[in-house]
């Protein structure tokens, strides 16, 4: 299930700092977050150019599930590092709960990021898998980054 909270409820609890509570118990966040199913919205996803999209709560469990298919599909496992270089928009949400149901962690920036500051962001992470669009919208204008993805790619070691 999406909680488990083991036996103990506290240990070291005269120490403060150093007391912990529940320290066996796991928690999957993408599981508690998709809990619930059905047609109702999970998402509601307004863009810059007035377009709006919405992702019910079925349509959110299936685009997550097959996000976590292709990341398994890669070798992604737990603890594995994935980032993205994304919009504010749903498949980032579904890419970044298919990366926490695996148990991987995720890292994500905009992709209004320069070059360099996407490098200091991921390079560090040593990200095994690496998501970004071939462009975005700002302020009305398609914003074309593919060169850029190129470029960060190219650099980053994993």
């Amino acid at each position: 299930g999406g909680i488990s909270g083991g036996e103990r409820v506290l240990v070291d609890g005269e120490k403060m700092p150093g007391a912990a509570f529940f320290p066996d118990a796991k928690l999957n966040f993408a599981e508690n977050l998709l809990k619930k199913t059905g047609l109702g919205d999970a998402i509601v996803f307004r863009g810059e150019d007035k377009v709006e999209r919405r992702l019910s709560w079925n349509a959110l469990h299936a685009l997550t599930s097959r996000l976590q298919q292709l990341f398994l599909s890669l070798g992604v496992k737990k603890g594995a590092r994935i980032a993205a270089m994304m919009p504010n928009m749903p498949e980032t949400v579904a890419a970044m709960l298919a990366t926490a149901s695996i148990g991987a962690v995720w890292s994500s920036c905009s992709p209004d990021f320069g070059e360099q500051g996407v490098l200091d962001r991921f390079g560090q992470i040593e990200p095994v898998v690496f998501i970004a669009p071939d462009g975005y919208w700002y302020n009305g204008k398609a914003i074309e980054v593919a060169d850029k993805i190129a470029a960060v790619a190219a650099k980053l070691v994993t």
